[in-house]
Protein backbone atom coordinates (compact mmCIF):
# COMPACT_ATOMS: atom_id res chain seq x y z
CA UNK A 1 0.00 0.00 0.00
CA UNK A 2 0.89 3.43 -0.70
CA UNK A 3 0.23 6.89 1.71
CA UNK A 4 -0.66 10.14 -0.01
CA UNK A 5 2.23 12.61 0.57
CA UNK A 6 3.80 15.50 -0.92
CA UNK A 7 6.38 13.42 -2.49
CA UNK A 8 3.78 11.34 -4.50
CA UNK A 9 1.86 13.80 -5.18
CA UNK A 10 4.63 16.06 -7.09
CA UNK A 11 6.31 12.47 -8.98
CA UNK A 12 2.81 11.66 -10.05
CA UNK A 13 2.21 12.62 -13.33
CA UNK A 14 0.62 16.04 -13.66
CA UNK A 15 -0.77 17.81 -17.27
CA UNK A 16 -3.04 19.51 -18.93
CA UNK A 17 -5.23 16.93 -20.20
CA UNK A 18 -7.61 16.96 -23.86
CA UNK A 19 -10.30 19.90 -22.09
CA UNK A 20 -7.13 22.03 -21.55
CA UNK A 21 -7.60 21.40 -17.44
CA UNK A 22 -4.84 20.45 -15.34
CA UNK A 23 -5.42 17.17 -14.23
CA UNK A 24 -2.98 15.30 -11.65
CA UNK A 25 -2.76 11.36 -11.95
CA UNK A 26 -2.79 8.90 -9.04
CA UNK A 27 -4.02 6.02 -10.35
CA UNK A 28 -3.17 2.34 -9.32
CA UNK A 29 -1.11 3.06 -6.04
CA UNK A 30 -2.95 1.08 -4.29
CA UNK A 31 -4.14 3.88 -1.87
CA UNK A 32 -6.10 3.08 1.31
CA UNK A 33 -7.25 6.22 2.01
CA UNK A 34 -7.93 10.01 1.04
CA UNK A 35 -5.06 12.26 2.72
CA UNK A 36 -3.04 15.09 2.43
CA UNK A 37 -4.52 16.16 -0.69
CA UNK A 38 -3.50 19.70 0.97
CA UNK A 39 -0.28 19.02 -0.56
CA UNK A 40 -1.70 19.74 -3.89
CA UNK A 41 -1.92 23.53 -2.89
CA UNK A 42 -5.48 23.20 -4.82
CA UNK A 43 -3.84 23.21 -8.52
CA UNK A 44 -5.39 20.73 -10.34
CA UNK A 45 -8.81 20.69 -11.77
CA UNK A 46 -8.75 17.49 -12.32
CA UNK A 47 -8.26 14.44 -9.75
CA UNK A 48 -7.36 10.77 -10.54
CA UNK A 49 -7.67 8.37 -7.81
CA UNK A 50 -8.76 5.13 -9.89
CA UNK A 51 -7.26 1.50 -9.49
CA UNK A 52 -6.35 2.16 -5.68
CA UNK A 53 -8.18 0.70 -2.69
CA UNK A 54 -10.15 3.45 -1.14
CA UNK A 55 -12.87 2.47 1.27
CA UNK A 56 -14.31 5.83 1.87
CA UNK A 57 -14.73 9.18 -0.41
CA UNK A 58 -13.57 11.43 3.19
CA UNK A 59 -11.02 13.32 4.66
CA UNK A 60 -10.62 15.68 2.00
CA UNK A 61 -9.14 19.60 2.19
CA UNK A 62 -10.77 22.39 0.75
CA UNK A 63 -10.12 21.96 -2.63
CA UNK A 64 -11.90 25.35 -4.31
CA UNK A 65 -10.83 24.73 -7.90
CA UNK A 66 -11.50 21.30 -8.33
CA UNK A 67 -14.28 20.08 -10.31
CA UNK A 68 -13.68 17.00 -11.49
CA UNK A 69 -12.76 13.65 -9.28
CA UNK A 70 -12.81 10.09 -10.67
CA UNK A 71 -12.46 7.28 -8.05
CA UNK A 72 -13.21 4.18 -10.63
CA UNK A 73 -12.01 0.59 -9.77
CA UNK A 74 -12.02 1.28 -5.68
CA UNK A 75 -13.79 0.12 -2.68
CA UNK A 76 -16.44 2.72 -1.89
CA UNK A 77 -19.17 1.80 0.36
CA UNK A 78 -19.66 5.45 1.97
CA UNK A 79 -19.18 9.12 1.05
CA UNK A 80 -18.94 12.03 3.42
CA UNK A 81 -22.32 13.95 4.28
CA UNK A 82 -20.24 17.28 4.17
CA UNK A 83 -18.50 16.43 1.11
CA UNK A 84 -19.97 20.10 -0.59
CA UNK A 85 -17.73 21.49 2.18
CA UNK A 86 -14.97 20.76 0.94
CA UNK A 87 -15.69 20.42 -2.88
CA UNK A 88 -17.81 23.26 -3.73
CA UNK A 89 -17.19 23.26 -7.24
CA UNK A 90 -17.16 19.99 -8.16
CA UNK A 91 -19.43 19.33 -11.25
CA UNK A 92 -18.67 15.89 -12.68
CA UNK A 93 -18.17 13.08 -10.15
CA UNK A 94 -16.98 9.35 -11.52
CA UNK A 95 -17.43 5.99 -9.30
CA UNK A 96 -17.83 3.48 -11.50
CA UNK A 97 -17.29 0.38 -10.09
CA UNK A 98 -17.30 0.74 -6.43
CA UNK A 99 -19.42 -0.56 -3.41
CA UNK A 100 -22.23 1.60 -2.80
CA UNK A 101 -25.29 -0.88 -1.90
CA UNK A 102 -28.14 1.19 -0.45
CA UNK A 103 -29.57 4.57 -1.95
CA UNK A 104 -29.35 6.45 0.97
CA UNK A 105 -25.48 6.44 0.53
CA UNK A 106 -26.02 8.67 -2.34
CA UNK A 107 -27.88 11.35 -0.28
CA UNK A 108 -24.96 13.30 0.77
CA UNK A 109 -24.22 14.53 -2.86
CA UNK A 110 -27.67 16.31 -2.52
CA UNK A 111 -25.34 19.06 -1.04
CA UNK A 112 -23.50 19.58 -4.55
CA UNK A 113 -25.03 22.27 -6.22
CA UNK A 114 -22.74 22.07 -9.37
CA UNK A 115 -23.28 18.17 -9.38
CA UNK A 116 -23.84 17.92 -13.12
CA UNK A 117 -22.38 14.29 -13.96
CA UNK A 118 -22.48 11.30 -12.12
CA UNK A 119 -21.64 7.68 -13.06
CA UNK A 120 -22.37 5.06 -10.18
CA UNK A 121 -22.18 2.02 -12.89
CA UNK A 122 -21.62 -1.27 -11.39
CA UNK A 123 -22.31 -0.42 -7.91
CA UNK A 124 -24.93 -2.42 -6.11
CA UNK A 125 -27.06 0.54 -5.78
CA UNK A 126 -27.75 0.38 -9.45
CA UNK A 127 -30.11 -2.61 -9.31
CA UNK A 128 -32.39 -0.82 -6.98
CA UNK A 129 -36.16 -0.51 -8.21
CA UNK A 130 -36.49 3.00 -9.32
CA UNK A 131 -32.91 3.93 -8.73
CA UNK A 132 -32.53 6.31 -11.76
CA UNK A 133 -35.68 8.17 -10.86
CA UNK A 134 -34.52 8.72 -7.49
CA UNK A 135 -31.15 9.77 -8.33
CA UNK A 136 -32.71 12.29 -10.92
CA UNK A 137 -34.84 13.31 -8.17
CA UNK A 138 -32.59 13.79 -5.30
CA UNK A 139 -29.79 15.61 -7.65
CA UNK A 140 -31.22 18.64 -8.92
CA UNK A 141 -28.81 19.88 -10.67
CA UNK A 142 -27.45 16.50 -12.16
CA UNK A 143 -27.72 16.67 -16.29
CA UNK A 144 -25.72 13.04 -16.87
CA UNK A 145 -26.34 9.79 -14.74
CA UNK A 146 -24.11 6.99 -15.88
CA UNK A 147 -23.21 8.52 -19.23
CA UNK A 148 -26.90 8.89 -20.48
CA UNK A 149 -28.29 12.18 -20.79
CA UNK A 150 -31.44 13.31 -18.24
CA UNK A 151 -34.37 13.72 -20.31
CA UNK A 152 -37.49 15.82 -19.42
CA UNK A 153 -39.67 13.04 -19.46
CA UNK A 154 -37.50 10.90 -16.64
CA UNK A 155 -37.91 14.50 -14.75
CA UNK A 156 -41.37 14.48 -14.78
CA UNK A 157 -41.76 10.34 -13.85
CA UNK A 158 -39.26 10.99 -10.74
CA UNK A 159 -41.05 13.87 -9.47
CA UNK A 160 -44.56 12.34 -9.41
CA UNK A 161 -43.07 9.04 -8.34
CA UNK A 162 -41.13 10.33 -5.51
CA UNK A 163 -43.68 13.06 -4.50
CA UNK A 164 -44.69 12.50 -1.13
CA UNK A 165 -41.46 11.92 1.32
CA UNK A 166 -43.42 8.28 2.38
CA UNK A 167 -42.07 7.13 -1.15
CA UNK A 168 -39.33 8.02 -0.74
CA UNK A 169 -38.54 6.38 2.58
CA UNK A 170 -40.19 3.31 1.27
CA UNK A 171 -37.90 2.71 -2.07
CA UNK A 172 -34.81 3.35 0.90
CA UNK A 173 -35.76 0.35 2.41
CA UNK A 174 -36.04 -1.99 -0.47
CA UNK A 175 -32.99 -4.38 -0.14
CA UNK A 176 -30.89 -5.07 -3.02
CA UNK A 177 -31.62 -8.07 -4.59
CA UNK A 178 -28.32 -10.76 -4.57
CA UNK A 179 -27.79 -14.20 -5.79
CA UNK A 180 -27.31 -16.45 -3.03
CA UNK A 181 -24.41 -17.78 -2.14
CA UNK A 182 -23.64 -20.91 -4.78
CA UNK A 183 -22.15 -24.24 -2.36
CA UNK A 184 -19.78 -25.92 -3.39
CA UNK A 185 -21.14 -30.04 -3.37
CA UNK A 186 -18.43 -31.91 -1.44
CA UNK A 187 -16.79 -34.59 -3.60
CA UNK A 188 -15.21 -38.08 -2.48
CA UNK A 189 -12.21 -39.23 -3.99
CA UNK A 190 -14.16 -41.91 -5.65
CA UNK A 191 -16.18 -39.36 -7.19
CA UNK A 192 -13.33 -37.30 -7.63
CA UNK A 193 -11.96 -40.69 -9.85
CA UNK A 194 -14.68 -40.95 -11.63
CA UNK A 195 -15.01 -37.06 -12.96
CA UNK A 196 -10.91 -37.18 -13.62
CA UNK A 197 -10.73 -38.29 -17.37
CA UNK A 198 -7.99 -41.94 -17.41
CA UNK A 199 -4.80 -41.19 -19.07
CA UNK A 200 -3.09 -44.19 -20.15
CA UNK A 201 0.48 -44.69 -21.25
CA UNK A 202 0.53 -45.45 -25.64
CA UNK A 203 2.48 -48.79 -26.57
CA UNK A 204 5.08 -48.09 -29.15
CA UNK A 205 2.33 -49.81 -31.65
CA UNK A 206 0.15 -47.02 -30.81
CA UNK A 207 2.99 -44.09 -31.14
CA UNK A 208 3.25 -45.77 -34.38
CA UNK A 209 -0.58 -45.58 -35.03
CA UNK A 210 -0.60 -41.82 -33.83
CA UNK A 211 2.04 -40.99 -36.33
CA UNK A 212 0.41 -42.74 -38.84
CA UNK A 213 -2.68 -40.22 -38.26
CA UNK A 214 -1.03 -37.35 -38.30
CA UNK A 215 -0.04 -38.07 -41.77
CA UNK A 216 -3.52 -38.84 -42.53
CA UNK A 217 -5.42 -36.49 -40.68
CA UNK A 218 -7.68 -33.64 -43.04
CA UNK A 219 -7.57 -30.64 -40.60
CA UNK A 220 -5.10 -28.74 -38.58
CA UNK A 221 -6.96 -29.12 -35.23
CA UNK A 222 -6.66 -33.25 -35.37
CA UNK A 223 -2.44 -32.98 -36.42
CA UNK A 224 -2.63 -30.43 -33.23
CA UNK A 225 -4.11 -32.96 -30.87
CA UNK A 226 -2.19 -35.84 -32.30
CA UNK A 227 1.03 -34.40 -32.12
CA UNK A 228 0.11 -33.61 -28.32
CA UNK A 229 -0.83 -37.01 -27.53
CA UNK A 230 2.64 -38.19 -28.93
CA UNK A 231 4.66 -35.32 -27.21
CA UNK A 232 2.82 -35.90 -23.77
CA UNK A 233 3.51 -39.55 -23.89
CA UNK A 234 -0.02 -40.32 -22.62
CA UNK A 235 -2.84 -41.39 -25.09
CA UNK A 236 -6.26 -39.87 -23.21
CA UNK A 237 -9.40 -42.84 -23.56
CA UNK A 238 -10.71 -40.78 -26.12
CA UNK A 239 -7.99 -41.55 -28.67
CA UNK A 240 -7.31 -45.39 -27.77
CA UNK A 241 -10.42 -46.58 -29.60
CA UNK A 242 -8.84 -44.64 -32.94
CA UNK A 243 -5.52 -45.83 -32.54
CA UNK A 244 -6.75 -49.36 -31.22
CA UNK A 245 -8.42 -49.61 -34.80
CA UNK A 246 -5.01 -48.28 -36.38
CA UNK A 247 -3.15 -50.88 -34.36
CA UNK A 248 -5.23 -54.00 -35.50
CA UNK A 249 -4.57 -52.18 -39.57
CA UNK A 250 -0.71 -52.38 -38.62
CA UNK A 251 -0.52 -56.32 -36.70
CA UNK A 252 -2.95 -57.44 -39.90
CA UNK A 253 -0.33 -55.93 -41.99
CA UNK A 254 2.42 -56.89 -40.40
CA UNK A 255 0.81 -60.73 -40.20
CA UNK A 256 0.33 -60.75 -44.11
CA UNK A 257 4.20 -59.62 -44.37
CA UNK A 258 5.06 -62.30 -42.22
CA UNK A 259 2.29 -64.62 -43.72
CA UNK A 260 3.30 -64.24 -47.70
CA UNK A 261 7.04 -64.04 -45.90
CA UNK A 262 6.51 -67.62 -44.46
CA UNK A 263 4.73 -68.36 -47.84
CA UNK A 264 7.67 -67.38 -50.25
CA UNK A 265 10.13 -69.53 -47.65
CA UNK A 266 7.86 -72.39 -47.73
CA UNK A 267 7.88 -72.42 -51.47
CA UNK A 268 11.72 -71.92 -51.66
CA UNK A 269 12.19 -74.58 -49.00
CA UNK A 270 10.20 -77.09 -51.05
CA UNK A 271 12.16 -76.28 -53.93
CA UNK A 272 15.31 -77.01 -52.54
CA UNK A 273 14.03 -80.25 -50.97
CA UNK A 274 13.34 -81.26 -54.88
CA UNK A 275 16.41 -80.08 -56.11
CA UNK A 276 18.01 -82.24 -53.49
CA UNK A 277 16.10 -84.95 -54.08
CA UNK A 278 17.10 -85.04 -57.80
CA UNK A 279 20.35 -84.62 -57.09
CA UNK A 280 20.47 -87.18 -54.80
CA UNK A 281 18.28 -89.75 -57.51
CA UNK A 282 21.14 -89.29 -59.98
CA UNK A 283 23.66 -91.32 -59.11
CA UNK A 284 21.68 -94.10 -58.52
CA UNK A 285 20.07 -93.96 -62.12
CA UNK A 286 24.05 -93.82 -63.55
CA UNK A 287 24.33 -96.71 -61.39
Amino acid sequence: MVRVNAELIWKSPHFFNPINERELDLRGNKIPLIENLGATEDQFDTLDLSDNEIVKLDNLPYLNRLGTLIINNNRITRINPNIAQFLPKLHTLILTNNRIVNLVEIDPLVSLPNLHILSLLDNNVTKKPNYRLYVIHRLKSLLVLDFKKIKTKERLEAKNLFASKEAIEEVQKVPVKTSPPVETPNVTEATEEQLTPKVVAPTPEQIIAIKAAIVNSQTLEEVARLEKALKSGQLPEDLKGLTDNMVLDNVAEKHGDMFHDGKGQADDESNDTQEQRSTDSTPMEQE
